[in-house]
C-alpha cells in the first residue's frame, strides 16, 4: 500500500464512507511535515450513523447471539490479520505518529495482536455463577455484553489503546464506536478493515475519525451509547464523566494522566540496569507515555554518580529518522506537541532547575517534529516540570534521604498511575510498594509488562483497568435471575 493510497475515509456499517457534512482535514506526518492524505472529519451526523449501526447489530444478535467459541475464532482470525499486514501497519504507524519503526513493528503491532487474541482466547472460558443462597431459591449471576461501546483513544499508542478496548468490548459481545485521535487516525481506520476482512459482522464495530468536541463530544453525551472507554488527558477525563451523567448515566471508564515516580535507594542491587531503565523508560515513544518514570528519585549519597551513568547514555537517545531501523528515538506526534515540551523545558529553567541534557528542538531541517532527550537535576517538588505532565523526553531528578521522605515526595501528586522502587533489602521494597499510591509499583525494574495483568491508576490517573480479566467487568452487566423453587419432597 502506498502513502497515497492510505483512505481516511471513515467506516460505518461496514462501508467507508465521507463525513456526511463533507469535512476533512489534513494527516501530517511529524517525520518530515509531509501531508499522508485526508482525513474525515467527522461530527454530530456521522456519530449518529454510527451509534445507530452498532445499536442495530446489537439488537438483531449478529455478533452478541454468537457463542463466545464462535466470537473467539473470528477474535483469533483478526489478531492474524494484523500479523499479516504486519509490515503495512507499523509503517503507518510510524509515519502518522513519529514513532520508530523497530519499536511500531515489534511492539505495537504484535501488541495489539496479542491482546486481540488473548481476549478471543478468554471469553469461552468465562463461567457464570450461582449464589449461595437458601434451598428455597436458586439465583443465577450472568454476564451479558452491555450494548453500544463507545471508545476515545489517545495518539501515542493508537494500535494498542484501540486494542487493550475493543477487545474485551468486542469478545464480550458488544457493538463499538471508536473515535481515533485526530493526530494518528490511520491505524484505526486500517483495523476496522481488518475486522471486516475476518469475519466481524457489518456495524459491530465503527471508526469515526474527527476532533473531540466535534466526534469524541457527541459519542460521550450520546444517550443510546451505554459505555464510554477513554484513554487520555485528566482535563478531558474529567469532561468524559461529566457528559456521561449528563446524558444517560453511562458507564464512564477513564485512563488518564500520570506523573510516575521512580525511586532508586543507594542499595540498589545493579545502578547500572536502574540508570538503562531510568533513562530507557522515560526516552521511549520520545516520552509520549501517561506511565512514563518522568519523576526520578535518587538517594542523595549516590545522586552523583547516577547523573554521571544517566549522562553517557543520554546521547544514545538522540533523534533520527523513524524510517531507519536503527533510530530508537523518533519524532514527537506534531508541531503543537513539540511546543508544548519545549515551553515545559523553558518553564523548567526558569524556574531554577539545572539543564544537564538537551532542551532543544532537533531534526528542524527535515520539516519534522523533533526534540532532544533532556535531563534536568536540581529540580523540587513546587517546579511546574515535576508537577504537570509534560508527555515529552524530560526527566526530572530529585533527591532524598530517606524512604519516609521519598513515600511523601512521590505521593505529593494528584496523578498515581505506575511508580518504581529500586532496593535489595525486601522489607523496604514491599514497605514502600505499599506506601506508594498507584495502580502498579514496579520492583527493580520498570515497565516489565503483560497483558494478564491490570492496567490503571489512583486518584487523578482515572477509574477503571485495562488489559487482564478485569476488563470484562468494564464492558459488562451483571444479571441476576431469582428462582423461587418449592421443593415437592
Amino acid at each position: 500500500m502506498s502513502i497515497s493510497s492510505y483512505d481516511g475515509r471513515a467506516l460505518i456499517n461496514g462501508k467507508r464512507v465521507e463525513a456526511l457534512g463533507g469535512q476533512t482535514f489534513d494527516c501530517l506526518s511529524p517525520v518530515d511535515g509531509r501531508r499522508l492524505t485526508t482525513v474525515a472529519r467527522c461530527g454530530q451526523a456521522d456519530v449518529d450513523a454510527a451509534v445507530a449501526a452498532a445499536r442495530a447489530a446489537f439488537e438483531d444478535k449478529r455478533w452478541c447471539g454468537l457463542a463466545p467459541a464462535a466470537r473467539k475464532r473470528v477474535m483469533i482470525k483478526f489478531a492474524d490479520q494484523l500479523l499479516a499486514h504486519a509490515e503495512e501497519l507499523a509503517l503507518m504507524e510510524t509515519l502518522d505518529m513519529g514513532k520508530p519503526i523497530k519499536y511500531a513493528r515489534a511492539v505495537d503491532v504484535n501488541s495489539a495482536a496479542n491482546c486481540l487474541r488473548w481476549y478471543g482466547e478468554a471469553v469461552d472460558k468465562i463461567y457464570d455463577e450461582i449464589a449461595p443462597t437458601a434451598s428455597s431459591a436458586l439465583a443465577l449471576i450472568q454476564r451479558e455484553p452491555m450494548g453500544v461501546v463507545g471508545v476515545i483513544v489517545p495518539w501515542n499508542y493508537p494500535m494498542i489503546m484501540a486494542a487493550w478496548k475493543i477487545a474485551p468490548a468486542l469478545a464480550a459481545g458488544n457493538s463499538v464506536v471508536l473515535k481515533p485521535s485526530e493526530k494518528s487516525p490511520l491505524t484505526a481506520l486500517r483495523l476496522a478493515e481488518l475486522a471486516l476482512e475476518a469475519g466481524i459482522p457489518p456495524g459491530v464495530f465503527n471508526v469515526v475519525p474527527g476532533y473531540g468536541p466535534e466526534a469524541g463530544s457527541p459519542l460521550a453525551l450520546h444517550m443510546d451509547v451505554d459505555c464510554i472507554g477513554f484513554t487520555g488527558s485528566t482535563r478531558v477525563g474529567k469532561q468524559i464523566h461529566v457528559m456521561a451523567g449528563q446524558s444517560n448515566l453511562k458507564r464512564a471508564w477513564t485512563e488518564l494522566g500520570g506523573k510516575s515516580p521512580n525511586i532508586v535507594f543507594a542499595d540498589c542491587p545493579d545502578l547500572d540496569k536502574a540508570v538503562e531503565a531510568a533513562v530507557g523508560s522515560i526516552f521511549f515513544n520520545q516520552g509520549e507515555s501517561c506511565n512514563a518514570p518522568s519523576r526520578l528519585f535518587v538517594e542523595a549519597s549516590i545522586q552523583d554518580q547516577f547523573l554521571e551513568k544517566a549522562l553517557a547514555l543520554a546521547p544514545q537517545y538522540l533523534p533520527a529518522n523513524p524510517l531507519n531501523p536503527d533510530t530508537i528515538m523518533g519524532a514527537i506526534v506534531d508541531k503543537t506537541q513539540m511546543e508544548t515540551v519545549l515551553r515545559y523545558v523553558e518553564s523548567g529553567k526558569s524556574e531554577g532547575a539545572s539543564l544537564l541534557y538537551g532542551g532543544e528542538q532537533a531534526l528542524s531541517e527535515t520539516g519534522g517534529c523533533y526534540v532532544q532527550p533532556t535531563i534536568f537535576a536540581g529540580v523540587n517538588p513546587s517546579m511546574t516540570i515535576c508537577r504537570e505532565e509534560i508527555f515529552g523526553p524530560v526527566l526530572s531528578v530529585l533527591s532524598f534521604t530517606d524512604a519516609a521522605e521519598v513515600v511523601r515526595l512521590a505521593n505529593a501528586s494528584v496523578y498515581g498511575l505506575q511508580a518504581a522502587v529500586w532496593t535489595r533489602d525486601i522489607n523496604k521494597a514491599h514497605g514502600v510498594a505499599r506506601a506508594l499510591k498507584a495502580g502498579t509499583v514496579h520492583v527493580n525494574q520498570y515497565d516489565e509488562d503483560d497483558i494478564t495483568v491490570p492496567f490503571g491508576g489512583f486518584k487523578q490517573s482515572g477509574v477503571g483497568r485495562d488489559k487482564s480479566l478485569h476488563a470484562f467487568d468494564k464492558y459488562t452487566e451483571l444479571k441476576t435471575t431469582w428462582i423461587r423453587i418449592d421443593s415437592p419432597v
